[in-house]
């Protein structure tokens, strides 16, 4: 059940994320989270949005460089110690995190986190197996 998440690198000047932010909008791609990093010459994007394959189009016809990448997304408890479980949980398990980040999630007493891993498919059984909801893109 992965999630297929868009990640763009663009250059540090002015009006670049406007300038994708636009192109989404007038695609009728719906931003569902996002998040970026930054280095002095550079930032990546990552976002989840409603429909990647026609965002991934859109946005590589406007020469942007982009690529669909997988990530799991669950629901942690939004509850003091909530995500410190899963990363528990995840580290016994020997899955190693490669990046996360979290959004305000539709539903009271969720707090969405996206995880980036190595293995999908392991992290998705170990989070099942131990009654982690994992959230698919239909949820989104």
């Amino acid at each position: 059940m992965p999630i297929r998440q868009l990640s763009i690198f663009l250059e540090n000047k002015s009006g670049r994320l406007a300038e994708v932010t636009t192109i989404l909008g007038e695609a009728g791609i719906d931003m569902r989270a996002l998040v970026i990093s930054d280095t002095t010459d550079f930032g990546v994007l990552r976002l989840l949005v409603n429909k990647p394959e026609d965002a991934l189009k859109a946005l590589k016809e406007s020469e942007f460089t982009v690529s669909l990448t997988d990530v799991v997304v669950i629901a942690t408890p939004d509850e003091p110690g909530g995500l410190s479980k899963v990363l528990q949980l995840l580290d016994k398990s020997g899955i190693d995190i490669e990046y996360m980040y979290a959004f305000i999630g539709r539903k009271s007493g969720e707090a969405p986190a996206v995880f980036r891993v190595e293995d999908v498919a392991k992290t998705v059984e170990v989070l099942k197996n131990n009654n982690i909801r994992v959230i698919t893109e239909e949820e989104l």
